[in-house]
């Protein structure tokens, strides 16, 4: 089987060739330079060029509040770029995993789990882009398609959360934190594990909707003090604060975890608590180095 990863410079593309690899995968990565989604002949070559069995689409437009007021881009790369990715994967008969958000739902007057057929109801730029991607595959490749949402990602590479934090505490010596967002801390290496055992079982009795998240929840303050305790910091100088400290020009959600009932229907154990992801993360995440940007 051959797979193809898109996005592949990314955090969580960089994660899904790495575990690909290590079950030793024919697995091929091609970064933004390399690939551009919304461009429809390079989209025809590549999947031309390397024929592969399954697509994992892990390309997108992130910046949430860089959206807001640039949402034509936005949505050219999180709703075109996955509609050419479909079509050509419909044409050259392979499968396709793409990577969506808890930016769909709302995150208002919630305290359960969504579920997985939960109807979207998005209130950023960014979650309306991404739900345009999710109904442009499985409008153009049902049956073979599967829509992966995940969120609150941290991981070894790139920008998030639990990297800044590492760094701040060494700067500072206490940190505010929002007490009022409540979702899913989720390790990207078991997001990447979650689609590696996916990919194989899509088709007609494997594919729609699945939530990639870590179990259990947390707010980003209870999850700055976690971080703090792994590392042998005083958990007391991370202090709660709500959201309105911290302004943004895309709204948070309020409550955004995700349910996983679609991984015991497909006969996959469901994902693991999020404390012990981070505790098994953290080692990977101090080696890689701290951020030093400010959250």
């Amino acid at each position: 089987m051959k797979w193809l990863v898109t996005g592949a410079g990314g955090m969580l593309g960089r994660d899904v060739v790495e575990e690909l690899t290590r079950r030793g995968e024919n697995v091929v990565g091609l970064d933004r330079a390399a690939l551009d989604i919304t461009a429809p002949e390079a989209v025809d070559t590549a999947l031309g060029e390397h024929r592969p069995d399954l697509v994992v689409n892990c390309a997108g437009y992130t910046a949430v509040d860089d959206a807001e007021s640039d949402e034509a881009r936005a949505l050219q790369i999180n709703g075109d770029g996955p509609r050419l990715l479909a079509r050509a994967c419909a044409a050259y008969d392979a499968r396709l995993i793409h990577l969506s958000t808890d930016y769909v739902f709302s995150g208002e007057d919630r305290t359960a789990p969504y579920p997985e057929d939960h109807p979207p109801a998005p209130r950023t730029a960014y979650g309306r882009t991404k739900l345009a991607g999710e109904r442009a595959v499985l409008e153009e490749l049902p049956g073979a398609s599967a829509i992966v949402r995940t969120a609150w990602l941290y991981g070894a590479g790139g920008t998030n959360f639990v990297r800044t934090m590492i760094g701040l505490e060494a700067r500072r010596d206490t940190l505010d934190v929002v007490d009022d967002q409540r979702g899913q801390p989720t390790w990207s290496a078991d997001v990447a594990e979650r689609i590696a055992d996916l990919g194989p079982r899509i088709g007609p009795d494997a594919h729609g909707v699945f939530h990639a998240t870590n179990s259990g929840e947390a707010t980003w303050y209870e999850l700055a003090r976690e971080v703090f305790s792994l590392i042998g910091a005083d958990p007391d100088r991370v202090r709660p604060t709500s959201s309105a400290a911290f302004p943004r020009p895309a709204p948070r959600p309020a409550y955004s975890a995700l349910a996983h009932r679609r991984w015991q229907e497909i006969g996959l154990p469901l994902p693991r608590d999020w404390r012990s992801a981070l505790h098994e993360a953290l080692p990977h995440i101090r080696k890689e180095g701290p951020l030093r940007e400010t959250p």
